[in-house]
């Protein structure tokens, strides 16, 4: 444990499997305390357990981030319960794949409302607190970090919708830094390629063989890869900003 977030608080959201857990991880390592936020709420207590076992401080909060009033209670019990808020990593979010044409519509509003608005809900309720921690925070400077994908890099056939949301990430999060970069609250978006997570559990059977057949000859990245990604950004002086990582599998064509 290097400490260099000592004094820092930051809410992770999807912390309950993947990249959200494992960042969770990383960023308490170095010294931040940590609100975990998902609806599985089993995950995130034994976590938030793991955690407070090695004396760093983690809070569980249960929360379906595309119910606005949820994700706004969940920033506002982070700053009640751990004093403040410096950190924010957006990484909730859901991969529905297929054909656009026939395709259920009730995946288009899933990955809307979690990939885009889950997103936005916590950003909104996050800015204060975060402008906040830059004036005053032990590091003068603070971090929301959105998680996209390359998806959000390049359309393919099959991922429309899903590209459509990613791409949407990627503008809301350049247009925001522009608007407050001067204030020094930094806004980074991470780019992966394809990472072992449950991620492809959600698609449908036919699907999920596809896709697996796609990557079938590529080693994937680690959740642990991406969170030592985000770890790098965060940690970053306060001169410095990463606004944009695109990271995939050496093997990874596209």
């Amino acid at each position: 444990m290097t400490g260099r977030l000592n004094g820092t608080v930051a809410l992770v959201t999807g912390a309950s499997s993947g990249i959200g857990e494992a960042t969770a991880r990383a960023l308490s390592a170095e010294g931040a305390g940590v609100a975990l936020v998902a609806r599985r709420t089993e995950r995130i207590d034994a976590l938030a357990r793991e955690i407070g076992g090695t004396g760093q401080r983690a809070l569980a909060i249960t929360t379906d981030v595309t119910v606005e009033e949820q994700a706004r209670q969940a920033v506002e019990r982070t700053v009640r319960e751990l004093g403040r808020l410096d950190i924010v990593i957006n990484n909730a979010g859901v991969m529905l794949l297929g054909p656009i044409e026939g395709a259920p519509l009730e995946e288009w509003e899933r990955m809307v409302r979690l990939n885009l608005l889950g997103v936005l809900y916590i950003a909104h309720a996050a800015l204060p607190h975060l402008l906040r921690a830059a004036e005053q925070g032990p590091r003068q400077v603070s971090d929301l970090v959105n998680i996209s994908s390359v998806a959000g890099r390049s359309a393919r056939s099959g991922a429309g919708v899903y590209n459509l949301t990613k791409f949407g990430v990627g503008a809301f999060s350049e247009s925001l830094r522009q608007e407050i970069t001067r204030r020094h609250l930094r806004v980074s978006l991470v780019e992966p390629g394809a990472v072992a997570t449950e991620l492809t559990e959600h698609l449908r059977p036919e699907i999920r063989e596809q896709t697996s057949k796609m990557f079938a000859n590529a080693e994937p990245l680690q959740a642990e890869d991406i969170a030592e990604t985000i770890t790098f950004i965060v940690t970053r002086p306060r001169r410095m900003a990463v606004n944009e990582v695109l990271v995939r599998p050496t093997e990874q064509e596209r």
